[in-house]
């Protein structure tokens, strides 16, 4: 029986599992999205196409198997293009489609115009154009395979004639189009590993994202060698706050108990983690890496050895080598330093610290207690980023994503989108900045119009605050006109949407409002109005920070007296 190419194409997407197309229809989609209709797939339209990316990217990151999106002909598949950096920058597999105007169109300056293909090339491992019906099986293979071996994004612009074109066959080898398998460290890697960790003295081993379905492990190592386990933020969801091997993050997500472990230990080993910020990394002694990304070894700081291998399997055979290790001293240390930080973290988080202004870190703490064992969070970017991952402890089995390396503000809510559409029942909850929630927010509509009971949380400062503390750790004045801004009620705004709005201006609202949100039936915002100018927490500063701290503070006390 013969079929259209948008037919064979949907037919392949059903088989691997794909269970949502996220998008906004156009003409040129016309024939895809009648193929969809048919099928098993749900179409989720969305209110951009931004949004449509990032809830494929959502999805992809949450569960390693494919998204996908689509955008119409030129400015509607163009919108794709920022959401997808979130799929590339986090490696998560994510196919793309762009319709496009039929072929005898293409070459005449047509409205619309664009080049996907050319437009699409940074952000994508494989972009393609399918011309004719005999090419259209191999080329979605292609896609798909390439998504997947990255893994990251690939793209197909879909003209709209061959979308309704005969496809010359079905596609083939569908089976092979999967995740790709652990990938083991050879023997003798595994080996050097054990002499130099059976050398060394005080440990600390990090852990990244890539040890996911590794934590029995980690902990089976932690005990063995008396070995502080700390995490990147992409890590933090691996285990439970309270396990008291898992001693918190490094970096401004972290406490300064990780930074003075990783800068005091002798042997630092990185596990699935491509950690950015070097400044952080120990200034001396040695440092091993163990990822599946050859790429990524020894690139952020100085290191003896760089294993190419997937954490668990790597893991299982290095556990099996090293010797038991019984000075606990270091370990002792590091505990009693990340006491001290943890009964700091509560005293900022307490309601009573203030009668009249809720601090964001209550807001934080307060999600983190009345949230489900498994809810999924989804951090934006900015400032309200360092309240969620600092202060939200938890439990194991909840899940944590975010723009962790693209860094892009205003992603959250359509992340979460992607999210809840894979289970309504589960609890997703998106912690938002207003400068963030501002910029998609329309998408709160999308989960309104599809029932996706997302939960979102506005730390509602009406500025930027990351923007200030940028511009302040370099001695500079942060610009008010550009980084402070009204806001709307965001309550009213969800009531208005079809969901359900809470406000919260005081200390003693808050823990109602957000408690009536992650209950309620359906999609909510709570609205909190978060005192402007809380600092957070800095595990390390240097002096000269310092110094430019106090530069900014000290210009900005003279123009507000002077008016200038």
């Amino acid at each position: 029986m013969s079929q259209t190419v948008s037919e064979l194409l949907v037919g392949v997407l059903e088989q691997i599992g794909v269970k949502q197309i996220f998008g906004l229809i156009g003409d040129s989609l016309n024939p895809l999205a009648d193929a969809v209709r048919h099928s098993k797939i749900e179409w989720v339209g969305v209110r951009h196409e931004e949004g449509a990316a990032l809830a494929a990217a959502g999805q992809a990151k949450l569960t390693g198997r494919l998204g996908v999106c689509a955008g119409t002909t030129g400015p509607g598949s163009n919108h794709l293009v920022a959401g997808l950096y979130e799929a590339s920058r986090d490696h998560a597999p994510v196919l793309a489609f762009s319709g496009d105007m039929p072929r005898k169109l293409q070459g005449t300056d047509y409205i619309q115009t664009t080049a996907p293909d050319l437009l699409f090339r940074d952000v994508s491992l494989y972009t393609e154009t399918i011309s004719t019906g005999e090419q259209a099986p191999g080329v979605i293979h292609q896609a798909i395979a390439a998504a997947y071996a990255g893994p990251g994004v690939a793209h197909l612009t879909l003209p709209q004639d061959v979308l309704s074109a005969n496809a010359n066959g079905a596609a083939s080898s569908v089976a092979t189009l999967r995740p790709r398998s652990d990938l083991t460290a050879s023997e003798n890697d595994v080996a050097e590993i054990a002499r130099r960790i059976d050398k060394a003295g005080n440990l600390v081993i990090m852990c990244g994202a890539g040890c996911r379905g590794a934590d029995d492990l980690l902990r089976a190592m932690s005990d063995r060698l008396k070995a502080p386990l700390v995490h990147s933020v992409r890590g933090k969801e691996l285990m439970a706050y309270d396990d008291p091997r898992w001693m918190g993050g490094l970096g401004m997500i972290g406490t300064r108990a990780v930074y003075n472990a990783v800068q005091r230990c002798d042997l630092l080993l990185m596990v699935g983690t491509d950690y950015p910020y070097s400044n952080f990394l120990p200034a001396k002694g040695t440092v091993i890496q163990i990822d599946e990304r050859a790429q990524v070894l020894g690139r952020r700081t100085p290191t003896v050895l760089g294993v190419t291998g997937s954490a668990r399997p790597t893991l299982k055979l290095l556990l099996e080598r090293v010797a038991a290790k019984t000075d606990t001293r270091f370990w002792d240390k590091v505990t009693q330093e990340r006491r001290r930080w943890d009964e700091m973290l509560d005293k900022q988080a307490d309601l009573a610290r203030s009668k009249d202004r809720i601090h964001p870190q209550a807001v934080a703490r307060g999600v983190s207690e009345l949230a489900r064992p498994d809810a999924v969070f989804v951090f934006d970017t900015g400032l309200n980023t360092l309240w969620s991952a600092n202060w939200i402890r938890q439990t194991g089995s909840q899940r944590i994503i975010g723009s962790f390396n693209n860094a892009a503000v205003g992603t959250a809510l359509a992340q979460a989108n992607g999210a809840q559409a894979l289970d309504r029942s589960r609890q997703v909850i998106a912690l938002v900045g207003d400068g963030g929630f501002n910029m998609l927010m329309g998408e709160f509509m999308t989960a309104v119009q599809h029932r996706l009971p997302v939960k979102v949380i506005v730390y509602n400062n009406s500025s930027l605050g990351l923007i200030t503390l940028e511009a302040e750790s370099v001695g500079l004045v942060p610009f008010r006109e550009a980084i402070e801004f009204p806001n709307p009620d965001f309550a009213a705004l969800a009531r208005a949407c079809g969901g359900h709005g809470f406000m919260a201006r005081k200390p003693n609202d808050l823990m109602a409002a957000i408690s009536e949100a992650l209950t309620i039936d359906g999609p909510a915002i709570v609205d909190a109005i978060v005192a402007a100018d809380e600092m957070p927490n800095m595990p390390h500063i240097e002096l000269e920070q310092v110094g430019h701290y106090a530069m900014a503070k000290i210009k900005e006390a003279v123009l507000t007296v002077t008016g200038g």
